[in-house]
C-alpha cells in the first residue's frame, strides 16, 4: 500500500524492541520520512499492512517463526508497490541473493551510519536497488574471479548481446528503474522491458538479479552510471 503525501512511510519489523525504537527516532529526524507502523514478527507486519499506508518496509532476516526472507516474498506478492529494504546483521552473500531473489529493494547491514540508512530509504522509494557498499565489493570480486593484472575475459556475451542490450544492462545493475533507464536512453518503457526480455532468453537467465551477476562475471558493464 503506497502513501498519497511526499512524505515515505516506513514500517520497521524487528523482533528487539529497543532497535525498533531507536531506528524509529533516527528515522524521524530526517524530514519526508514518518515511521507509520512496527512489528515483532512478520504475521504481525503482515496484518499491519492492511491497516497502514506503506511505502518502505525495513525488514530484519531473523525472525521467530516465518523469517524475513519469506515474508518479503509475501509483501512483495500482497502489496507488490511495497519496497522492502532487508536491514540485518548478515554480511553473507547467499542472503544477499536469496533476498533479492524475494524481490527486496535493498540489502543493508544494520552497522551502516544512520546518513546511509535513510539515503536507502530514499533511494528505494524512488525504485533503485541499494546493496551495502561491503557486499557489492564481494559479490563482483567472487563474480570476476579478480586477480591483479588480470585482463579482461572475453566470453560469448560480448557477440551474443547487442551494443544497445549492453547499454541496458548497465543501468540495470546500477538499480535505475525501467522508466529511468528509458528516459536515459530516450527509449519507451516497453522497450526497455524487451530488451530485458531479450537478453533473459540469449542468456538462460530468469531473474534480473542474475543479469547483474552474469554482468559482473563477464565484466560487461562500468559499474559507473
Amino acid at each position: 500500500m503506497i502513501g498519497i503525501s511526499n512524505v515515505i512511510q516506513v514500517m520497521i519489523v524487528d523482533d528487539h524492541t529497543l532497535f525498533r525504537t531507536g531506528l524509529q527516532m533516527l528515522l524521524e529526524k530526517h524530514d519526508g520520512i514518518n515511521v507509520v507502523s512496527e512489528a515483532a514478527n512478520a504475521a504481525d507486519a503482515l496484518d499491519k499492512l492492511k491497516e497502514h499506508c506503506v511505502d518502505i518496509v525495513l525488514m530484519d532476516i531473523s525472525l521467530p517463526g516465518m523469517d524475513g526472507l519469506d515474508a518479503t516474498s509475501r509483501i512483495k506478492k500482497e502489496y507488490p508497490s511495497v519496497k522492502v529494504i532487508i536491514l540485518t546483521m548478515h554480511n553473507d552473500e547467499p542472503y544477499l541473493l536469496k533476498a533479492l531473489e524475494a524481490g527486496a529493494a535493498g540489502y543493508i547491514l544494520k552497522e551502516a551510519a544512520s546518513t546511509e540508512l535513510v539515503s536507502a530509504v530514499q533511494a528505494a522509494n524512488k525504485g533503485k536497488i541499494i546493496i551495502h557498499p561491503s557486499l557489492v565489493k564481494v559479490l563482483v570480486n567472487k563474480a570476476i574471479g579478480k586477480k591483479p593484472g588480470r585482463k579482461k575475459r572475453h566470453s560469448r556475451s560480448d557477440s551474443v548481446l547487442t551494443k544497445r542490450e549492453i547499454e541496458v544492462l548497465n543501468f540495470i545493475c546500477l538499480g535505475y528503474t525501467n522508466q529511468e533507464i528509458g528516459d536515459r536512453l530516450i527509449i519507451s518503457v516497453k522497450t526497455v522491458e524487451k530488451h530485458r526480455e531479450n537478453m533473459l532468453e540469449k542468456l538462460g537467465l530468469k531473474k534480473r538479479y542474475q543479469l547483474v551477476e552474469y554482468a559482473l562475471k563477464n565484466r560487461l558493464i562500468s559499474l559507473e552510471p
